[in-house]
């Protein structure tokens, strides 16, 4: 019988012989890990757990809520509140952040989350993930309650970030600064078994993910971009593209995580769209983070997405990741265009 190595092997290797990872750590990565576990469950019974469908509330993001992003953060914050490992939480679901309750002890670690990326997809049956990050606490916190500003951190400075992607398998992708890792969740067991040992993605691609709905939007780099990719083999690039768009940020980045491919939620001309659409402490960082540490680049268009120095908790970004290669030529272009 073939050894499998699982979460909690892995993370002990990377504790012990790379010291990649401090104990702490690698015990808020299992307990993220198991709280994807129940979302997973939840997810996967549907309409079967009373669980589709929305609740008649809005998130801080101005968003109407589903059942299942409420049930996902509430799993996330009740699995992490007492473990020890965390100062505090922040979610893309709440205001502001979520203090440790004062009967539980305390740790050195910050934990940020998307509880249900692409939400919009639960209903209609398609992949949807939790993200998450984690960050030290700065070390004056000690001896005072942890408040907003010490979560805003760049995205350089995160200690771990993953995601889980509930498809037809659910895998978690995580990075503790060593290199990429997959683990797919084997049901009968119970238990995550390391599947991909070393995620990179391929520095060419003839593939990209974009909205092309909002293109008339677009800024003029974003659009010289994509008029490129759709002139194929005639064009400046001299290849044909193919267009992918889950709408799902987990999905679009796990398929670019596999098989190269660039993914562009970019700033565009609306008054909505200026700053940029995804949140940079839930989404953008830790994608961002973890697409580098595959070999991939991320950028807002100006700058590399892991230097920005966030101002907000709920701050929003331009994001274009993925292939080496063409995030570079759209870095360019921006820059072209100034």
């Amino acid at each position: 019988m073939t050894h499998k190595t699982t979460l909690t092997q892995y993370l002990v290797e990377q504790q012990r012989k790379k010291q990649a990872v401090s104990a702490e750590v690698r015990l808020l990565i299992e307990t993220v890990a198991r709280a994807c576990k129940a979302i997973s469950h939840a997810v996967s019974k549907g309409a079967l757990g009373g669980v589709l469908g929305s609740l008649q509330t809005e998130n801080v993001q101005g968003e109407v809520q589903k059942k299942l992003d409420v049930l996902s953060n509430e799993i996330l914050l009740e699995a992490n509140e007492w473990g020890g490992h965390l100062a505090a939480m922040a979610s893309e679901e709440m205001e502001t952040i979520h203090k440790i309750p004062n009967r539980y002890p305390k740790g050195e670690n910050l934990l940020l989350f998307d509880p249900l990326d692409g939400s919009s997809n639960i209903d209609v049956n398609v992949s949807i993930g939790t993200i998450f990050s984690v960050l030290r606490a700065p070390h004056h916190t000690s001896g005072r309650e942890v408040d907003e500003n010490d979560f805003l951190q760049a995205g350089v400075k995160q200690v771990a970030a993953g995601y889980a992607v509930y498809g037809p398998q659910t895998m978690l992708v995580l990075t503790v600064g060593t290199g990429v890792v997959g683990f797919t969740l084997d049901r009968e067991m119970g238990s995550w078994v390391l599947t991909s040992e070393s995620i990179t993605i391929p520095e060419q691609t003839s593939e990209f993910a974009i909205n092309m709905s909002n293109m008339r939007h677009w800024e003029a780099p974003v659009k010289r971009y994509i008029n490129d990719c759709l002139a194929g083999t005639t064009g400046p690039l001299g290849k044909n593209y193919n267009m992918r768009w889950v709408a799902s940020m987990v999905a679009d980045v796990h398929r670019i995580l596999t098989r190269g491919g660039v993914f562009m939620y970019p700033r565009d001309e609306r008054e909505s769209g200026k700053a940029g659409k995804l949140r940079l402490m839930y989404e953008a960082n830790p994608m961002s983070f973890i697409v580098e540490q595959a070999g991939g680049a991320a950028t807002d268009g100006s700058q590399r997405i892991l230097d920005v120095q966030p101002t907000t908790l709920h701050q929003r970004i331009g994001v274009v990741l993925g292939s080496k290669e063409e995030v570079e030529r759209v870095q360019r272009y921006h820059q072209e265009a100034m």
